[in-house]
């Protein structure tokens, strides 16, 4: 994919490192074109208002664009990219279908149909998941695996399912790359690698509980990726606050907790959380509203990271 950003306000690492991110996120869903055919420009710029951020995606199939606006740089660029990922689902959809419409009639007056774009030369055939494909995304990815999976099992313990200990985020771990190396299970498409280990992961704790988690370990410690502040001290406060939104959305159901945190904490798009839980778009837009909406009435205190969280929510 060609790239080019063009920053009309303070560049800063963070902010740089935001915009990769969610170029990355894009690409996942752009890996059916050719990237030589692929083109993406931005600008974010800074107004009186706040931060504007405009997006351009050209691909050989037609073109998306999206323009957003926040008092925050962080808000403006994640909602232009979320505008334009859904610009582009639909847009591929759209692609998916399109070979089946009849466009014209032949000499002797038969519909002829067009030619799938998955078989033109602007599309490139997706690939399944392969053992390298694995072990790339375990080496640059394995802290934020481990993440999850600790708190994963922190809810299971808060909620009574397990006792403290009696599961270790290595055996969870090692238990769901097994299982994605092993020949039982299918594999997904490449570009689906990331939710697939997520939704293995996730199996894999239900699978030890029901087994009795063998011995018992200590907990890891943990903290928020992304979120997170610098010192040991605001490390501590985001983690417990962390811990009380876990608490609050208990109360809310299980299905509901777990599609806001795939989708607040995780950064997962409501595609792939469905790939996750094996549930569809709808169900999990529907789970992620209703857990905002009793974050809101169950936990009403003022925190940054709170509001940051239900503000990104209400994307969904």
């Amino acid at each position: 994919m060609n790239v080019h950003v063009s920053y009309k306000i303070s560049k800063t690492a963070d902010l740089e490192r935001l915009i990769n991110q969610q170029i990355e996120k894009l690409g996942r869903y752009l890996r059916v074109f050719r990237p030589e055919l692929v083109h993406l420009k931005g600008v974010v710029e800074e107004v009186s208002a706040g931060v504007v951020v405009a997006l351009n995606l050209r691909l050989p199939s037609g073109q998306m664009a999206a323009q957003e606006s926040s008092a925050n740089a962080t808000a403006a660029i994640k909602a232009a990219f979320d505008a334009v990922t859904e610009q582009l689902k639909k847009h591929k959809q759209l692609l998916r279908n399109q070979h089946k419409w009849p466009r014209r009639r032949g000499s002797e007056g038969a519909v002829v149909g067009t030619v799938p774009f998955e078989q033109t030369i602007a599309a490139v055939k997706a690939e399944t998941v392969s053992a390298g494909d694995i072990a790339t995304y375990v080496d640059v990815n394995l802290p934020r695996l481990k993440l999850f999976i600790q708190r994963e099992i922190e809810f299971e313990e808060r909620d009574g399912q397990i006792v403290a200990g009696q599961i270790a985020v290595d055996d969870v771990l090692g238990e769901a790359i097994a299982d994605a190396l092993g020949e039982h299970n299918d594999k997904p498409e490449r570009m689906k690698v990331e939710p697939w280990l997520y939704r293995l992961a996730k199996q894999a704790i239900a699978r030890l509980t029901a087994d009795g988690g063998g011995e018992r370990h200590i907990a890891e410690e943990s903290t928020m990726p992304d979120l997170a502040a610098g010192t040991p001290e605001e490390l501590a406060a985001r983690h417990e606050l962390i811990g009380l939104v876990e608490t609050t959305l208990r109360e809310a159901g299980r299905r509901e907790r777990e599609a806001f945190i795939l989708y607040t904490i995780e950064g997962f798009t409501l595609d792939e959380i469905a790939d996750i839980t094996n549930r569809n778009v709808e169900e999990v837009r529907a789970s992620i509203r209703k857990a905002r909406e009793h974050l809101q009435r169950a936990l009403p205190i003022k925190d940054p990271l709170k509001e940051k969280l239900v503000e990104y929510a209400e994307r969904a």
